[in-house]
């Protein structure tokens, strides 16, 4: 198995652990869905792509939006969340909207298919962003929009993260939030996709996590480095180490409420 396939599967068991998703403590996801969903004019009638639609928080509004007349597919590669927004979906009883389970980088379409390709929280995730940047645009009918949160290369400890992989491995990695990690760098890979009228709005969020939730682990360091080559070289002395340096270094930005976390999201919307 390579390490990119090792990276996919910790993806999807990852996420298909989290069965309380639309109500796990301090989540912002359904708010960020929803923010998301407003950044573009949805028209009744309107064909809509949810990638990474997990339990459907976007895909089921956006489907009561387009109406009967309209189509929504969301396309995820975990059966657990999926499953979730079936459920959803039969209690609401609606009949506008697919749910495909696939890897969605391998996925094709037609070109010129949808009004609006979403992308709620996931972005970040796939190995090659201007590559699935540029399939959206393939995707899109000409004028239609395409609209993705990410958070800033800061948030989620990723600088400290980045650090103490660089402090252990000897070799600094590309962490999972720097490509699309600040506005600019937004606007950059849309352009180079062929995007146009980008607009981005920050919302500046963040928590208190408690102490005890202070390790790293592997699933954690292959997610977060997208299951760089380099980690299969960490030895097991090395991890340990990582472990122990993240936790005294957590504790020292521990306060009585606990630790502070940025949680900002950038809200991206561009036209085709």
């Amino acid at each position: 198995m390579t390490d990119l396939d090792s990276y996919k599967q910790q993806l999807k068991e990852f996420y298909g652990s989290r069965t309380t998703y639309d109500h796990e403590k301090d989540t912002r996801h359904p708010l960020d869905a929803k923010i998301l969903l407003e950044f573009v004019t949805i028209d009744s009638g309107q064909k809509i792509l949810d990638v990474a639609t997990g339990t459907g928080l976007l895909a089921i509004p956006a489907s009561e939006k387009v109406g009967s007349n309209g189509y929504v597919i969301g396309i995820d590669m975990t059966p657990g969340m999926l499953h979730q927004a079936k459920l959803k979906i039969a209690a609401a009883k609606l009949e506008n909207i697919e749910l495909i389970e696939a890897d969605a980088e391998f996925f094709n379409f037609s070109d010129s298919s949808f009004d609006v390709v979403f992308c709620c929280e996931a972005i970040v995730l796939f190995p090659d962003i201007l590559a699935i940047l540029k399939k959206w645009y393939s995707f899109l009918k000409p004028g239609g929009f395409i609209a993705f949160t990410c958070p800033p290369e800061t948030a989620y400890m990723a600088s400290l993260q980045q650090s103490l992989c660089a402090k252990v491995l000897g070799v600094s990695l590309p962490h999972i939030l720097e490509p699309l990690g600040t506005p600019e760098k937004c606007r950059d890979l849309l352009n180079q996709a062929g995007f146009r009228d980008i607009e981005i709005k920050i919302e500046s969020s963040g928590r208190y996590r408690p102490l005890k939730n202070n390790g790293l682990s592997w699933t954690a360091i292959n997610i977060n480095f997208k299951g760089n080559p380099l980690l299969s070289t960490l030895s097991q002395e090395q991890l340990n180490q990582l472990q122990v340096e993240y936790k005294a270094e957590i504790e020292k930005l521990a306060t009585k409420q606990g630790i502070w976390e940025d949680t900002t999201k950038l809200f991206v919307r561009a036209r085709k």
